[in-house]
């Protein structure tokens, strides 16, 4: 598997993770120290990976059925580290979201996730 192919993977799990309120996905696809952040209904909201899941999970998945938007605008790499701006749903809402990824032990990981919500 090239790393593009192992990245897009680890942002397929974001997808569905955040679509189906999955956490063991969720937690595959982000490291334990990530940090989530954007702005949201006003507020600046600034969120550990942990605090984000539990937000996830409380909020409720779509219906199995449901086929996730995953738009994936830009991947760039270098070494072991890369970004990807991806556009998403989650609960009828829009979001760019521009995720920093680290390759830590051979496998990369989302490690910062900034996010924007469309209106």
């Amino acid at each position: 598997m090239s790393e593009e192919q192992a990245i897009r993977a680890v942002v397929h799990l974001y997808v569905d993770g955040m679509a189906f309120a999955n956490e063991p996905a969720l937690r595959k696809a982000f490291h334990p120290q990530a940090a989530i952040i954007g702005n949201y209904q006003g507020a600046v909201e600034w969120m550990t990976r942990d605090e984000f899941i539990a937000a996830i999970v409380e909020q409720g998945g779509a219906p199995p059925d449901t086929i996730p938007l995953m738009d994936i605008e830009m991947i760039d790499i270098e070494g072991d580290a890369a970004s990807v701006k991806v556009v998403d749903e989650f609960a009828g809402m829009r979001f760019s979201d521009y995720l920093s990824l680290v390759k830590i032990d051979g496998r990369w990981s989302v490690v910062n996730k900034v996010y924007h919500l469309h209106r």
